[in-house]
Formats: C-alpha cells, sequence, structure tokens
C-alpha cells in the first residue's frame, strides 16, 4: 500500500482576547485572579518583543490564567520573568521574530544553550516557555521538534534529614507552639472564667477577662496617638491592667505570632509528610460524627487539596486520631486550641474562609475589609497560612537549615512512610526516592539489579521516528508513517528489506512523522485507549502498552492544540487503515 502526503499547512490561530484582556487591541495586559482573590496584572507591552508577539504570548498566557491551569501567582509570576528572559533572548538576535511563526529551529537552539540549564533557574526558563508556546498551533514543526529533544533536570541538591537533625527540627517546633499553646490556653480559661461570672465585678481579674473579651472580638484593645504623634499605643487604662502594651502583655494573650503559626507549620510537615502549600491552605479539620462522645477519643478528617503542575488538582481525605498526648491526632486538637480566637474573628468578618492556621500581624490595623498581598490573605490583622518564608525565618531563628518545610516533607514520606504524599507514584519514585541518598546506600543491589530492564523499557516506550514538515522525495509511505531507508531497518537483517509491523514504525529512526500522518496517528492512539477499555489489563499491556507509549510521547512532543486539530482531521480512509492494522488485515 502506498499513499503519497502533501505538505501540510497548519491553519493559522486568530488572536482571541480572552476575556481578562481589556476590549482595545493595543492593550495586551493580562490580569490573573486566583480562587483565593488574589491578582497580578501583566503588561505584554513591556516585554522587548514585537507587538505581534506580544499579543500572541498574552493571548497563550491568558488561556492558562482563565482555563484553571494556574492556581496560583507564584506560577504566573515565575512564567513572567521566564517571558521576560527570552524577550531579551530574542531581541539580541539578528533578525528577531516578528511572532511565533517566525521562530527558528536555530532560535530556539540557541535559546536553549543560552541558559545554564543544569541550574533549577535555567531549566525553568526553557522548559516553561516552550511549554506555554506548544500551544499555539502556528509553531514551526523544527522549533516543536527542537522542543521534543530531551533536557536532562538539574540534579536535585536538597536531601532528608538525617535522624538526629530530624528530632532537633521536630523538637524545637514543639518547643515553639507548646510555649504558645500553654499562654493562649491560660488567659482563654480566665476569658471563659469571666463569662461565667466568676470573678466579682469591678475586680482586678474582672477588668482583666473584660480586656481578654475586647481583644477577642475585636483583634486589638483601643489605641491613641503616642507622644511622637505617630504611633498608635494601648491606652494606658489597658496597659496599666496587662502590665504593659506591647504584644507579649496585649494580643498575644489570645492570638498566635507568625513564626508561632510557623513552628504549627513545621509539625503538621514533619508529622504528616503535606506539601508545603497543602499545609497552609488547609482547611479548619472536621471531628467524625459521634467519635469522641463516648470513649473521650475524638477522629478528626483531614481534606486535603494539591494543585499539581500541568495536571489539575490532587485532592485526598485523611483520617488522624487523637487518643493521647503523644498521638498524631493531638497535633490537631492542639492547633485547633491555639487557633480559635483568631478563626472565630475571621469567621466574623470572612466567613467564606476556611483556613486552620491563623496568626495576628505586628500591626496594628483593625479594618474589616479581606484583602490580598502576593499569596498570603489577610482579614484585618491577621494572616492566614503559614509559607515556606516564615518557616526559613523560624527555622534560621532557631539555628535550624531554613529549608525545613521541602526538606522535612521529603523526610517524611521518602525515610518513614515510604509512600507518596499528594503526589503521583512516579513522581514520589522519580523526584523524591532515587535522588535521596539514605535510599540510595539502603538500596545500591535493589538498583543494579533493575537499570537493565529500565533502560530497555525506555527504549521501546518513546518515540524515535522523526518528526518533519513533510513526507520527504523518496520516502516509502507506510500505514502509519513515510520510511526513509526500507532496505537497512533496525528490526531485521541489513539489505533484506522491513518486514516489522507498521506498530514499529513509531520506534524505528528510519521513519518520519509529517502533519499529513498526525490524523491517522491521533485515530490509532484513540483506538488503542478503546481496546484499553475492553481488555484484560494483561494482555493489553503485552500487545498494546508499548505503541500507545509511543503515541502518547509524539502527542506530548506535538502539544495540545496540535494534537486537537490532528484528531478533528480524521478522514475515512485513515479509519479504514487504522481498523485494517488492529485486524491484521495487511503487513509490512
Amino acid at each position: 500500500m502506498s499513499r503519497r502526503g502533501h505538505k501540510a499547512t497548519l491553519p493559522t490561530t486568530p488572536f482571541r482576547r480572552p476575556a481578562v484582556l481589556g476590549d482595545d487591541p493595543s492593550d495586551v495586559v493580562v490580569r490573573h485572579t486566583t480562587k483565593q482573590g488574589s491578582t497580578r496584572a501583566y503588561d505584554f507591552g513591556r516585554l522587548p518583543m514585537a507587538p505581534a508577539m506580544q499579543r500572541s504570548l498574552a493571548v497563550l498566557f491568558a488561556t492558562k490564567c482563565t482555563s484553571g491551569a494556574w492556581t496560583s501567582l507564584r506560577t504566573s509570576e515565575g512564567t513572567w520573568r521566564h517571558l521576560h528572559a527570552l524577550g531579551e533572548f530574542l531581541s539580541r538576535q539578528e533578525t528577531p521574530p516578528a511572532d511565533v511563526p517566525d521562530l527558528t529551529a536555530a532560535m530556539w537552539s540557541a535559546w536553549r544553550l543560552s541558559r545554564r540549564t543544569k541550574a533549577q533557574t535555567g531549566y525553568d526558563q526553557v522548559m516553561v516557555t516552550q511549554l506555554l508556546l506548544r500551544a499555539d498551533s502556528r509553531l514551526p514543526h523544527e522549533v516543536r521538534a527542537v522542543m521534543a529533544r530531551r533536557l536532562l533536570e538539574p540534579k536535585v541538591q536538597e536531601r532528608a534529614f538525617e535522624p538526629d537533625e530530624f528530632r532537633r527540627i521536630k523538637t524545637a517546633a514543639r518547643r515553639t507552639f507548646r510555649s504558645a499553646l500553654l499562654r493562649i490556653r491560660e488567659n482563654t480559661e480566665l476569658l471563659n472564667a469571666w463569662h461565667n461570672g466568676d470573678f466579682a465585678p469591678e475586680s482586678r481579674k474582672w477588668a482583666i477577662g473584660e480586656a481578654l473579651d475586647l481583644l477577642a472580638r475585636t483583634g486589638d484593645l483601643p489605641r491613641r496617638f503616642g507622644p511622637d504623634g505617630k504611633t498608635r499605643q494601648v491606652v494606658p487604662h489597658y496597659a496599666k491592667l496587662l502590665g504593659g502594651g506591647a504584644p507579649d502583655h496585649t494580643w498575644k494573650r489570645l492570638f498566635l505570632t507568625r513564626l508561632e503559626a510557623a513552628a504549627i507549620g513545621v509539625l503538621l510537615v514533619t508529622e504528616f509528610g503535606f506539601n508545603g502549600t497543602t499545609m497552609s491552605e488547609m482547611p479548619v479539620p472536621r471531628a467524625v460524627p459521634d467519635s469522641g462522645e463516648k470513649s473521650g477519643v475524638r477522629v478528626y478528617r483531614l481534606e486535603l487539596e494539591k494543585r499539581r503542575r500541568h495536571a489539575g488538582h490532587h485532592f485526598e481525605s485523611r483520617n488522624f486520631t487523637d487518643h493521647g498526648a503523644d498521638s498524631a491526632g493531638r497535633l490537631i486538637s492542639d492547633a485547633l486550641e491555639a487557633t480559635a480566637h483568631a478563626r472565630a474573628y475571621v469567621a466574623d468578618r470572612a466567613p467564606e474562609i476556611d483556613r486552620l492556621l491563623v496568626w495576628r500581624s505586628k500591626g496594628n490595623k483593625s479594618e474589616a475589609a479581606t484583602n490580598s498581598v502576593g499569596e498570603l490573605i489577610r482579614v484585618g490583622p491577621f494572616g492566614l497560612g503559614a509559607g515556606t518564608d516564615a518557616a526559613a525565618l523560624w527555622a534560621r531563628k532557631q539555628g535550624l537549615p531554613s529549608k525545613v518545610l521541602r526538606r522535612g516533607r521529603k523526610t517524611v514520606n521518602v525515610v518513614h512512610r515510604r509512600e507518596p504524599g499528594q503526589n503521583t507514584q512516579d513522581t514520589h519514585d522519580r523526584v523524591y526516592v532515587l535522588p535521596e541518598p539514605q535510599v540510595q546506600e539502603a538500596a545500591v543491589e535493589v538498583i543494579a539489579d533493575g537499570v537493565t530492564d529500565a533502560i530497555e523499557a525506555a527504549r521501546r516506550t518513546v518515540l524515535r521516528a522523526q518528526l518533519a514538515d513533510a513526507p520527504q522525495t523518496g520516502d516509502q509511505e507506510t500505514a502509519t508513517a513515510s520510511c526513509s531507508d526500507f532496505e537497512h531497518s533496525p528490526f531485521t537483517p541489513s539489505g533484506t528489506g522491513c518486514r516489522a509491523s507498521f506498530m514499529l514504525c513509531t520506534a524505528c529512526p528510519n521513519a518520519r512523522v509529517a502533519p499529513v500522518h498526525h490524523p491517522r496517528l491521533a485515530h490509532l492512539h484513540a483506538a488503542l485507549e478503546n481496546l484499553r477499555s475492553v481488555l484484560d489489563p494483561a494482555l493489553w499491556m503485552a500487545d498494546w502498552f508499548d505503541a500507545h507509549a509511543r503515541l502518547e510521547d509524539l502527542r506530548q512532543r506535538l502539544g495540545a492544540e496540535v494534537w486537537k486539530q490532528a484528531q478533528q482531521r480524521v478522514s475515512d480512509m485513515d479509519r479504514q487503515i487504522i481498523d485494517d492494522l488492529l485486524n491484521g488485515h495487511f503487513d509490512s
């Protein structure tokens, strides 16, 4: 069977302005608003690029912002920085590209070489920019081929804590949190006694209880300007009653500081192996109905969410039991107790917000408006969550390593739990387990035994066919690609002609995959997906897994937009050819 292809011209994507762009075509400002209410504007007119390129990148960027692919400002800010670096690089070229279709393979190769990809920043600059650009169907195929070349990930520098170091971190975090908990508990008991009428009116304890009640309801005590006319100080009545007007004497009686909340965050990560963002955004744990009523053992259910790069969200529920001082659930009970007053303040003014970790800032603003500073949500004088910067500051003050959250999480999930925590098994193994020296030392023989099998499996499941704009003169058409050297196949003796199945064309370096082949291969990919749903899993893995994996690799290299267009261009002839191929109606 022979079928000559022609050079396919991909349809250009018209400039459609997403809702986050203004109505004026010259306005290329993109606004990214997260579901937490954080907002950031990005002016693509500031990029050192031609106007057409600015508009194209603005559309791609805005699509990511509105599609839900980017759920935090940290992602959009990082991408913006990388695009600025790309713009500066392209502006120094002899002929800077006017738009996406003007990018060349040489330009992109030079961009890759100009970055220090052995470091995380350089690696991210290349990977992030090419991921964004591949969504534009006008991107030339020769550029896609360069983008598809493997780029080694930087070596992971972080390692799990050694046992003694890990114990020191947990001990320091417990000490910080315990001190805060006892302080808040003592003053809460006094406040409750005041509510119960246990103190004689106008007595000193009654007056302190009244001050604590005011503090719990408003987050602060009455203030007035001091002698300098600039600093607002606690009024003398309350300052004298409480022993001073400093935070130690006033609001710290009922509320955590930022670093004390960070210490709780460190405990949550080192106890449960939570991701830092998952920990910071954790909603208030709910007690399982009927737990603790008779036995006194309380069970908490934690609803966890982790945003995944390019893959939406990971949702997970875990139950933890408080059955004593050393149990995991006791940490939850204590955290609920320590944050109770702050959470009540937030719930009264912003009931839509549900966070466990709430702390009082040092500032004295007490406005009720909810606003956002970066990724940090504030309600009046209260901050929500515990970020990596706060945990790092806490650790430095304790004389401990600053990357306490990331390394602590790795220690729990890799060394202790030995299972993924808000990650896929593949990410857990590849990113966390394999680079970890403690794991390597314990598994040298196992790794050595499996390395040969791993290499062979990788060869079978990676696309080896070459991407091309069109079949070349002299190529022979096959059922799935075009062949540049039929007589010298890697699957059969040289000079005898290839007798391998057409399913192996994608595994052959002699094959050429051009746009004319995309619809047929996209249909083959879908057909193998359908077979997967009806065949016995073991049978499908044995017969179709390798071919499906190569097509999946092709789909990733071409990009989602090109693949979608290929699916829409599937012809009746493509369907017939794939049907014959899967049913064994013709051989190579």
